[in-house]
C-alpha cells in the first residue's frame, strides 16, 4: 500500500486546491519557516479522523477552513482527500484504488467519503484499523510528539509500541464489544422490567409470556457461545501478550542505555549553567552599586520637591490665620453690643412680670367663691338626674321583657301550629311508603330469578373456555418446542450457509480462487464432498485435516490454470486432487478385528468415490483399548480412537484435546442440505399446530363473544339497587313512627307554655304602669334645679377664661425672659472661644513663620549638595 496523492481546499493556509503527488521519486516536503508544512500534517491527520481541535493546533474545529485576508475573503468549506494505492490488497476492498475525503462546511455540517461514497468515521478506521495508519498512528509525527514519546506523557510509548505491534485494533475491537455488551445488558435489563410489567395482566398477555420464554432461551444459549468464543479470544491475547512482553523487555533495555547517556548529558549541561551564573553574579554586583546612585539622586530630588510644597502650604496658612484673626476680633465687638441690648430687654421683662402675677392671684380667688356655690348646685341636680335615670331603666327593662314574653307567646303558637301540619304530612306520607315497600319486595323476588339464571349461564360458559384454554395451553407448548426446535436449526443454518459463503477456516488462495471469474468455480472442495454423522464427524475431520483444503478437479489442465491465476495475483498456494488420476480402487486390503472401517461411516457422491476411498483406505475406527493394546499394526493401517483423541499409526501415535469448533468444516454443504430438509419438515408441523391454535382461539372467540359477565353485574348491581331501597323504605317507616310519638308530645309541652307566658305578660304591664307615674313627678323636680344650675354654670366659665388669659400672657414673657437668658449665655460663651482662637491662631502664625525658615535652609544645602 504507498500514498498516491494528497489533495487540499481551504484548509488552514491553502486557500486554493493544492495536489501534491507522492510518486516514487518523493522522499518529503521541505520548505522554510511559515510555508506550511505542518498543515500539510495536519491535513491528513484531520482526514484520517482527527477530532481534537487541541491537537491541529486549533482553538475550535471551524478555525480549520482558511479565515481570509485583507484581499481575499474567507472560505466556506474545507477539504482534504488522501488517494492510496491498493495493488496489494492490504486495504480489506476490492479497489485498487482507495481515496478518503473529509468536508467540513462554515454552517457546521460535516461529512466523510469513500471513493467519493458518503461513509462513517467508523468506516474509515475500521478500513485502516490493521495497516497502522490513523490520526494518531506512530506512522505520522507531528510537533511535539517526539518529546512526548521520550517522556512517556499519557502513555505515549505504549501506545507506539501497541500500533507496531499490532494489538491495538484488537484493543479497539474489544472496546467496541464491550459497548456492543454494556448496550445489550441495558437492553435485557430494559427486557426484564418489561417482563415484571407483563405478569401483572398475565391473564391478558399470555401469548406475549410465551415469545418470552422463547427468548430466554436464546439468551442462554448465546451466553454459552459467548463463553466459548471469549475462551479462544483469550487465549489468543494470551500468546500475543508473551510475545509483545519480551519485545517490550528488549525496548526497555535500549531505552535504559539512551537514559545513562541522557544523564551525562545533563551533567555537562549543569557545568555549563554554573559558570554562566558566577558572570551573571558580577554584573549583578555592578548594576545594583549604579541602582543605588540613581536612588540617592531621584530621593534628593523628591526631598527637595517636598519642601517647596511645604513652604507653598506654610505661607497659605500665614494668609489664612491672619484672615481668621482679623475675623474673630470683629466677631467679638458684635458680641459685646449684643450682651449690653440683652441686659436691657431683661430688666424691661422682670418689671411687667411681678405686675402679671398680682393680676392672677386676684382673679384665682374670685374663682374660687363661684366654684363653691356652683359645687352645691350641681350635687342636688346629680341626685335628681339619678334617681330619674334608674326609674327610667326599670321602665325599660319592663318593656322589654314584655315584649320577650309577646314574641315567646307568638313562636309557641306557630311551632303548635307546625306540628299539627308535620303530623298529618307524616301520615299520608307513612302510607305511601308501605305501599312503596309491598311493590319493591315484589321487584327483588323477580330480579332474584333472572341473576340465578345468568349466573348458570355464566358457569357453563366458563367451564367451557377452561377446558379449551388447557388444550391451547398444551398445543402452545408443543408449538413453543417446535419453535425453538426450528430456531435453533435456522440459526444453525444462517452459521453454516455465512461459514460456506465466506469460506471461514480457508486460506485466502481458496477465497480467491473461489471469487474469481477466470477459473472453474463448480469444482468442490474436499470438505464439502464428504458427509458424516455428528458421532464420527470430528475422528475423520482430525485425520482429514491436512486435505480438508484441496480443490478436487477433473484433469490436472484445471489445476494448472488455477496455479497459474494463484501465482499471478500473489494469492499463496492451493492444492488439488485430479479425479482422472485416480481408478476405482477395491475396498480394504485388510481388516481389524473389533474396528470399523471408516470409509463405511462416510457418505459422498459416487463421483469422488476414488478420492475419498484413497484417502481413507485401511483406516479403522476402534475404542481406546484398541489404540493402547495393539502392539503392532500392518503397513498403512491407522486406527482412529472414537473420541477423536488419538490417531494411531504403525510407528507413532499423535493425539491431545479436541477444540470447541473442530468437527464444524467437514461436509459444510451437505450437512446444509439436510438442515433445508429439515427445517422444511418443521415448518410444517408448526403450521399444523398453528391451524390448531387458531381453530381453538375462533372457539374462545365465539365464547367471549357470548360473554355475560357484563350483565351479571349489571343485573346484580341492579338487585343491589333494590335492596338499599328495602332496606331505606324500611327504615323511613321506622323514623315515621319515631317522629310521629314525638311530635304529640312536643305539641302538648307547648300549650303549656303558653299558659304560663300570657300569665308573666299581665305581670308585667301592671309593673309597668306605677313606674311611669313615678317618672312624671321626678321630671318637674328636675327641671327647677336645672335652672339655678345653668345660672351659676355661666358665671364660672367667665372667670375660667379670665384666669386662662391672666397665665398665657404671664407664661409668654416668663417664655421670652428666659430665651434672652440663653442668648446671652450663648453670646459670653462664644466671645470666650473666639478669644481663645484668636490666641491659638496668633501661635501657629508665629510657628509657621519659623517652620518656613527652616525649610528654606534646608532648600539651600540641597542645591548646594
Amino acid at each position: 500500500m504507498r500514498l498516491q496523492r494528497l489533495e487540499i481546499k481551504g484548509f488552514k493556509s491553502f486557500a486554493n486546491e493544492t495536489v501534491i503527488n507522492f510518486n516514487e521519486d518523493v522522499l518529503g516536503v521541505v520548505g522554510p519557516n511559515g510555508a506550511g508544512k505542518s498543515n500539510l500534517v495536519d491535513a491528513i491527520r484531520w482526514v484520517l479522523g482527527e477530532q481534537k481541535s487541541k491537537d491541529l493546533r486549533l482553538d475550535k474545529m471551524s478555525d480549520v477552513i482558511f479565515n481570509g485576508t485583507k484581499k481575499r475573503k474567507a472560505g466556506s468549506i474545507a477539504y482534504v482527500a488522501l488517494t492510496f494505492e491498493n495493488t496489494k490488497n492490504i486495504l480489506p476492498t476490492e479497489y485498487n484504488m482507495v481515496t478518503i475525503g473529509r468536508y467540513l462546511y462554515r454552517s457546521g455540517e460535516s461529512e466523510y467519503r469513500l471513493n467519493n461514497v458518503t461513509c462513517r468515521l467508523k468506516d474509515i478506521r475500521s478500513l485502516f484499523l490493521d495497516t497502522g495508519i490513523g490520526s494518531n498512528s506512530y506512522a505520522i509525527i507531528a510537533l511535539g510528539m517526539v518529546e512526548d514519546i521520550l517522556a512517556d506523557k499519557e502513555n505515549a510509548r505504549r501506545r507506539m509500541f501497541e500500533q507496531a505491534a499490532g494489538i491495538s485494533k484488537y484493543k479497539a475491537r474489544k472496546k467496541e464489544t464491550l459497548n456492543k455488551l454494556s448496550a445489550t445488558q441495558a437492553d435485557l435489563d430494559r427486557i426484564e422490567d418489561l417482563l415484571y410489567e407483563i405478569e401483572q395482566n398475565l391473564s391478558v398477555l399470555e401469548k406475549q409470556a410465551r415469545r418470552t420464554q422463547r427468548y430466554f432461551d436464546l439468551k442462554e444459549k448465546y451466553k454459552e457461545h459467548s463463553i466459548k468464543l471469549a475462551v479462544v479470544k483469550i487465549k489468543d491475547l494470551k500468546d500475543s501478550y508473551q510475545s509483545l512482553s519480551k519485545k517490550i523487555e528488549t525496548e526497555q533495555d535500549v531505552y535504559r542505555a539512551l537514559d545513562v547517556k541522557i544523564h551525562d548529558s545533563e551533567a555537562a549541561l549543569e557545568s555549563l549553567k554554573q559558570k554562566h551564573l558566577d558572570k551573571e553574579k558580577s554584573l549583578s554586583d555592578f548594576q545594583r552599586s549604579m541602582n543605588d546612585l540613581i536612588s540617592k539622586i531621584r530621593s534628593t530630588e523628591n526631598e527637595k520637591k517636598i519642601l517647596e510644597q511645604k513652604v507653598s502650604f506654610l505661607q497659605q496658612s500665614k494668609n489664612t490665620l491672619e484672615h481668621r484673626i482679623a475675623l474673630n476680633h470683629k466677631r467679638i465687638e458684635e458680641l459685646d453690643q449684643d450682651a449690653v441690648t440683652h441686659d436691657k430687654s431683661l430688666s424691661e421683662i422682670q418689671t411687667f412680670e411681678v405686675e402679671l402675677q398680682r393680676e392672677l392671684e386676684d382673679a384665682k380667688n374670685k374663682l374660687q367663691e363661684i366654684q363653691s356655690g356652683h359645687g352645691n348646685t350641681k350635687e342636688a341636680l346629680n341626685r335628681v338626674i339619678k334617681t330619674h335615670q334608674e326609674k327610667q331603666n326599670e321602665l325599660v327593662r319592663l318593656e322589654k321583657e314584655l315584649v320577650a314574653t309577646e314574641t315567646n307567646m307568638n313562636a309557641a303558637q306557630q311551632d303548635i301550629r307546625k306540628l299539627e301540619d308535620q303530623i298529618r304530612s307524616q301520615s299520608a306520607e307513612y302510607a305511601s311508603t308501605e305501599k312503596s315497600l309491598e311493590d319493591l319486595l315484589d321487584r327483588i323476588k323477580t330480579q332474584l330469578e333472572v341473576v340465578q339464571q345468568i349466573e348458570n349461564e355464566e358457569f357453563q360458559r366458563q367451564q367451557e373456555r377452561a377446558d379449551l384454554e388447557a388444550k391451547e395451553d398444551q398445543l402452545a407448548a408443543a408449538l413453543n418446542n417446535l419453535n425453538r426446535q426450528r430456531d435453533a436449526k435456522k440459526h444453525e443454518y444462517e452459521l453454516i450457509k455465512s461459514l460456506v459463503d465466506k469460506l471461514e477456516g480457508f486460506p485466502d488462495s481458496i477465497k480467491y480462487l473461489n471469487r474469481s471469474e477466470k477459473w472453474n468455480r463448480t469444482a468442490p472442495l474436499l470438505s464439502d464432498l464428504i458427509y458424516c454423522s455428528e458421532k464420527h464427524r470430528v475422528i475423520i475431520e482430525n485425520f482429514l485435516e491436512p486435505f480438508l483444503n484441496h480443490y478436487v478437479v477433473e484433469t490436472i489442465d484445471d489445476a494448472a490454470d488455477a496455479i497459474r491465476l494463484l501465482s499471478d495475483a500473489q494469492k499463496g498456494r492451493a492444492n488439488f486432487f485430479v479425479l482422472e488420476a485416480f481408478s476405482q480402487s477395491s475396498e480394504n486390503t485388510v481388516q481389524v478385528a473389533g474396528a470399523q472401517s471408516a470409509i463405511e461411516v462416510v457418505e459422498v457422491e459416487k463421483t469422488y468415490e476414488p478420492v475419498v476411498r484413497h484417502l481413507l483406505q485401511n483406516v479403522f475406527i476402534g475404542g481406546e483399548d484398541k489404540i493402547t493394546k495393539t502392539d503392532h499394526l500392518p503397513d498403512g493401517v491407522v486406527i482412529l480412537s472414537e473420541d477423536g483423541k488419538y490417531i494411531r499409526k504403525k510407528y507413532s501415535l499423535s493425539g491431545g484435546s479436541v477444540g470447541l469448533f473442530e468437527g464444524k468444516k467437514l461436509g459444510r454443504k451437505k450437512y446444509l442440505k439436510k438442515l433445508e430438509e429439515t427445517l422444511r419438515d418443521l415448518d410444517t408441523k408448526c403450521a399444523a399446530k398453528e391451524d390448531k391454535l387458531d381453530t381453538i382461539n375462533d372457539q374462545l372467540a365465539v365464547l367471549d363473544e357470548n360473554d355475560n359477565s357484563d350483565q351479571l353485574d349489571l343485573e346484580r348491581k341492579t338487585l343491589e339497587e333494590l335492596k338499599r331501597d328495602e332496606v331505606y323504605l324500611k327504615s323511613r317507616l321506622e323514623h315515621f313512627q319515631d317522629l310521629g310519638s314525638g311530635s304529640h308530645q312536643n305539641a302538648e309541652a307547648l300549650r303549656s307554655r303558653l299558659k304560663d307566658l300570657e300569665v308573666d305578660r299581665e305581670s308585667l304591664q301592671v309593673q309597668m304602669n306605677v313606674v311611669a307615674s313615678d317618672l312624671e313627678k321626678d321630671r318637674a323636680e328636675m327641671e327647677s334645679v336645672d335652672d339655678t344650675y345653668n345660672q351659676i354654670a355661666g358665671k364660672l366659665a367667665d372667670q375660667n377664661a379670665l384666669v386662662n388669659q391672666k397665665n398665657i400672657e404671664l407664661i409668654r414673657h416668663q417664655s421670652r425672659k428666659a430665651q434672652i437668658e440663653r442668648e446671652k449665655s450663648f453670646n459670653t460663651h462664644q466671645n470666650k472661644e473666639l478669644s481663645q482662637q484668636i490666641q491659638n491662631d496668633q501661635d501657629d502664625l508665629q510657628k509657621a513663620v519659623v517652620d518656613s525658615d527652616e525649610i528654606a535652609a534646608k532648600i539651600e544645602d540641597l542645591d548646594a549638595s
